[in-house]
């Protein structure tokens, strides 16, 4: 597969490479002679110092607001949710013998007469309202709110400008569902960011081109076929046949489906559609399903919204893009985000997880993370110097349902006695104590809290603000608070304890001796889940 375009002659006379100011192929170089010409070139830069160049990144400070923040929410919401049948449905409806053909073939049609343009046609979003949402989320304690801006089945959630038809403001429910959200989150005083999963939509969709392999209509082609619908499925007529058997008879999941490769055009209205998303909304923080995508002339992106954070922030950069790739963190050009995981200690900068309080999209069979687990998951993040990015899957009506509800409702609850041990905080000298704190996963790793396991009052969790030390002990102990980490003698250095506080209570008497911290406790617990001590001392 062609992977460089020719750009010479065109780098001599584009005054596009002179107002992108950038080294990498694509952001200085045309379409092949076939391609439109309204979609040959990607948007130039915004100008500002960061270009398209790893070197240009150097002088990045990721900003403060993220490390302060610590908890943020998001709806992981689109087309697909209106079935409410699952992940990656728009894939797998049209891979006979998974889960949602069947769900597909009985609710909607055979995929060869009715596929995902009439899923599309079924997600109203009747309920949507995003003030509502932002609002409880805020309740919550998030900090800052993502809206998912396009996933893997190639339709933006914005009025976008690359992609015309197939966006949430021209089909489907008909509203721009994410300028709905960046505008709700801005107004309630909420960091607003942007989730983007596409680079690889246009080998997830292979499976839309293909057909059942058994049964009456065995080899009748599904509607991905289509050229009316090729703006959504994406044109296979010109690519190489080895190329459309592999991803048309791919596996539902697998490295195939998460492939990124493709023509040009196809980098190239990728790269449009998020610098569109970035030009229009100006989110504070973009998410990429990935690492940094097509190798540097992804690097445009990430200019782009620095620059572009710049021009809004009189000359500062208040923006973050996230990146999967230990490598692109370590540089210190953004951040590290872990899916589903948490790294093994510590981590130098801020990181986030994102994950999920059950599948990403919306699923009828879903069983929910308890309000214990989510709680749980937070605490332990935050004094690894992480953040944790929380997805709500919201159903085709575009409302929480009563499971949901209730999960966000403990999470406000705790967090109206204990945010002040969370928000504005940073590490102490170890991130915590007990039984849990031995599970450490490879460095970066992704997809590892499965394998974590449940936290108890033995576990302890630590945050520093000013001069306090806050000592989460993650479940109630009973009548008094043992913790060995907080000793004399300990090896960490903890220094003589003067006062102890349980938040939600107040001041708690204690005694403090070489073998551990003791606390009295009252008899009713403050809240639900963890507890929290604020330490002061020297």
């Amino acid at each position: 597969m062609k992977r460089t375009l020719t750009r010479r002659k065109f780098l001599e006379t584009s005054a596009l490479a002179v107002a992108a100011g950038v080294g990498s192929p694509l952001w200085q170089s045309r379409m092949r002679a076939q391609v439109a010409s309204s979609a040959s070139v990607v948007s130039p830069i915004a100008r500002g110092p960061f270009k398209g160049a790893r070197d240009s990144f150097s002088a990045y400070h990721m900003p403060d607001w993220f490390a302060d923040a610590k908890f943020g929410m998001w709806n992981h919401w689109g087309p697909q949710s209106a079935a409410e049948y699952g992940d990656w449905y728009a894939r797998r409806m049209y891979v006979q013998g998974e889960p949602q053909y069947q769900h597909h073939l009985e609710h909607y049609g055979h995929p060869s007469k009715t596929g995902f343009v009439d899923v599309i046609k079924s997600w109203k979003a009747d309920k949507f309202d995003a003030d509502y949402l932002i609002g409880l989320y805020k309740k919550a304690g998030a900090k800052y709110y993502v809206a998912m801006g396009c996933h893997h089945d190639n339709f933006d959630m914005w009025n976008s400008k690359y992609q015309p038809v197939w966006n949430a403001a021209n089909s489907g429910p008909k509203k721009d569902i994410l300028g709905s959200f960046a505008i709700a989150a801005r107004k309630q005083g909420l960091r607003f960011g942007v989730s983007e999963h596409l680079s690889n939509s246009f080998c997830w969709f292979g499976t839309a081109h293909g057909s059942d392999k058994t049964g009456p209509l065995a080899g009748v082609a599904y509607d991905g076929i289509d050229p009316q619908y090729a703006g959504l499925y994406h044109d296979y007529s010109q690519m190489p046949k080895d190329f459309v058997d592999k991803v048309v008879n791919a596996p539902a999941k697998g490295a195939i489906a998460m492939s990124r490769e493709g023509p040009d055009s196809w980098r190239i209205n990728y790269l449009n559609r998020i610098m569109d998303v970035v030009s229009q909304h100006q989110p504070d923080l973009l998410y990429t399903d990935g690492g940094i995508p097509f190798g540097d002339d992804g690097l445009g992106i990430v200019a782009h919204l620095y620059n572009t954070s710049m021009s809004r922030h009189a000359g500062k950069v208040e923006a973050i893009y996230t990146s999967k790739s230990r490598p692109d963190a370590e540089s210190g050009m953004c951040l590290l985000d872990v899916e589903r995981g948490v790294v093994d200690s510590i981590w130098p900068r801020p990181w986030q997880t994102d994950t999920c309080i059950g599948n990403w999209h919306y699923d009828t069979r879903a069983r929910y993370k308890t309000p214990k687990r989510v709680i749980d998951m937070m605490v332990d993040i935050v004094s690894r110097n992480g953040n944790l990015l929380l997805n709500i899957p919201l159903p085709n009506s575009g409302i929480p349902d009563d499971k949901e509800m209730a999960i966000i409702q403990s999470i406000t609850a705790w967090m109206a006695v204990n945010s002040e041990g969370i928000h504005g905080t940073r590490p102490w000298k170890i991130f915590g104590a007990g039984p849990g704190a031995d599970f450490k996963p490879p460095a970066g790793t992704q997809f590892n809290e499965n394998t974590r396991q449940d936290l108890t009052f033995t576990d302890v969790r630590y945050t520093t603000k000013g001069k306090a030390l806050y000592a989460f002990m993650m479940g109630w102990p009973g009548k008094e608070a043992v913790i060995p980490s907080l000793a004399t003698t300990a090896k960490q250095g903890v220094g003589r304890i003067k006062n102890v506080e349980l938040l939600g209570i107040g001041k708690v008497s204690f005694k403090q001796n070489e073998t551990a911290l003791t606390v009295q406790l009252p008899e009713k617990q403050p809240s639900d889940f963890a507890i929290a001590f604020k330490i002061m001392g020297a």
